[in-house]
This record gives structure tokens, C-alpha cells and sequence, in this order.
């Protein structure tokens, strides 16, 4: 949070006594960092604007909320993607500033392409760790909002620890969120959904469940490819108590 402490290692940075990188389990894995030539235009032209350096979150003086330069409800997007859902969602609340994070960089480009041609102002792009950086950059009881669409299913049992809804998020993103604030989620894989209904279910701050799709959400190629493949996309939204 914003304050004078130094704030603890993000993921990646965390050192045992003898200097070895701990070993950490994490709900993403970086992918490929290559560009298409529209990507690279897009990035050149609009990253030093509305993209942050990781290293930008370790100074003890940054915030969320500080880089709009102005006072606004803030919503945070957690795996934006391409940013399909992040801009469409962005332009129709000029009024609200959203923080998205994303550590695809590719995506992270495509977004930035987006956000220029939409002609916006209230969309930043992080790529740390979500996580930590809900743990560690936001107030509690401060947000407006929290947006995750398509998270990682990690699909085989082994990996379903690296889910991101787990009791232990649920709690942490709760506490996040301002009194009356909605959590919206949305997911292809069936098995995903029933876990985080039960994992949400049982969080005290939260009072929600399954709902019908959420309409201004639009439907993304990533979305349009579970349906080609008769996925059942499901709908989620848990208001703050």
C-alpha cells in the first residue's frame, strides 16, 4: 500500500538466505514476448503512456490510484488479454478509472492499440503480479470494482493449485473491495465455475453466485472459440457486504 514501509519482493524477486530464487506457486505462467509488427506499433508509440514498468510498483510512493491524476471510483481488471473486454467496459464508464493487469505482453500491446483507437484516458496496464499486488497496493475497502474474465482453468488436477480462485484470493480481493463494490467473473471450463461458486459462497464479505450473462460484456474471440468448442460459458457476480 501507499506508504513509507518498503513493500515485500514481488514473485520472481523473492531470495532464500543463501541467495537462491524461492520457488513459488503462481495462477499464470509468462508466455511469448514476440510482436507482430502491429503489436510493436502500438507498444512504440503508447507503452510509455498507459503501460508501467514492473520496477515502477517497488518505489514506496506509488499508487493506483495516482496514475490518473485525478480523484475516481477505481476498478481492477485482473488477465485483460487482448483487452476486448477491458475497453469496452473502460469507454462506457468514463467516470471510473481501471487498472488492468496482464503479463502477456503481446496483449499488453494489442490493449494499448485498443485503448488509442477507443480514444481513452482512464485505462493503465500492469504486468507484476496481480496477487501480490492487490495484497500490497490497494486499500482496503477502496475498490469499485473487480473484473475476471477467462482466468487460467489449469485444467489438469495436478495444476489446480495454480488456480487463481482460491479461498485464500476470495478473502484478500474481498477485503479489497469498497461496501456494495461487484466482483464479476466469467469462465469456459465447467469444473472452474463450481469451484470458485464454492470458494466465493463461503467468503463472509461476499453475497452472489451464477447470474446470466453479463451483457455488457462483449462476447471476444477468446470466448467465440469456447462456444465453437460447445463450452458452457459461465457468469458470476458477488456484490461486497
Amino acid at each position: 500500500m501507499n506508504d513509507d514501509r518498503v513493500r515485500p519482493a514481488r514473485p520472481h524477486h523473492k531470495l532464500t538466505d543463501d541467495g537462491r530464487r524461492v520457488r513459488e506457486v503462481l495462477s499464470y505462467s509468462r508466455r511469448g514476448s514476440r510482436f507482430t509488427p502491429r503489436q510493436q506499433a502500438a507498444w512504440t508509440a503508447y507503452a510509455e503512456q498507459w503501460w508501467l514498468p514492473d520496477d515502477a510498483v517497488d518505489d514506496p510512493g506509488f499508487s493506483l490510484a495516482g496514475l490518473f491524476g485525478r480523484v475516481a471510483p477505481l476498478i481492477v481488471e485482473i488477465g485483460s488479454g487482448i483487452g476486448e473486454s477491458t475497453v469496452a467496459l473502460a469507454a462506457a464508464r468514463p467516470d471510473h478509472d481501471v487498472v488492468a493487469f496482464e503479463v502477456w505482453r503481446p496483449g499488453v500491446a494489442d490493449t494499448l492499440g485498443r485503448i488509442a483507437e477507443a480514444g481513452l484516458t482512464n485505462v493503465r496496464l500492469l504486468s507484476v503480479d496481480a496477487v501480490w499486488s492487490i495484497e500490497h497496493l490497494v486499500e482496503p475497502d477502496s475498490l469499485a470494482g473487480l473484473w475476471i474474465f477467462f482466468p487460467d482453468p489449469w485444467h489438469k488436477a495436478k495444476h489446480h493449485k495454480r488456480r487463481l480462485v482460491t479461498p485464500r484470493f476470495a478473502g484478500l480481493a474481498a477485503s479489497r473491495l469498497a461496501p456494495g463494490a461487484e466482483w464479476r467473473l466469467a469462465t469456459d471450463w465447467a469444473d472452474y465455475a463450481e469451484q470458485m461458486v464454492e470458494v466465493l459462497d463461503a467468503e463472509p464479505l461476499l453475497a452472489g453466485g451464477v447470474v446470466d450473462r453479463w451483457d455488457e460484456r462483449p462476447l471476444t474471440k477468446f470466448e467465440r472459440k469456447g462456444l465453437a468448442v460447445d463450452r458452457r460459458i459461465t457468469d458470476l457476480a458477488y456484490v461486497r457486504v
